[in-house]
């Protein structure tokens, strides 16, 4: 499993409804980094992912976007292939 990293805030539902659909999907740990209690965090977010909005989500190395990108992958079928990570090597 990739390791999931979100950027979110305390009181999003957007977030709540991210981290409810990753842990339907069998994500046990979500590294949470909460941009309304530490601004360098809000700053790093909007460097790497030039958006404002939340939750921003990273599984791996691969900036998802936002709960409606995360939720686009999941209709599309592609959300499991990018959670199991990448195939080993034949």
């Amino acid at each position: 499993m990739q390791h999931v990293r979100m950027y979110s805030t305390a009181i999003c539902p957007y977030c709540q409804m991210a981290e409810r659909l990753l842990l339907a999907k069998g994500v046990t740990t979500i590294e949470k980094l909460r941009i309304d209690l530490d601004p360098k965090l809000r700053e790093e977010m909007m460097t790497s992912t030039q958006r404002r909005t939340v939750p921003q989500i990273f599984i791996g190395d691969v900036h998802v976007g936002g709960f409606d990108d995360l939720h686009h992958l999941e209709r599309q079928g592609e959300l499991d292939g990018l959670l199991s990570g990448p195939f080993p090597e034949a």
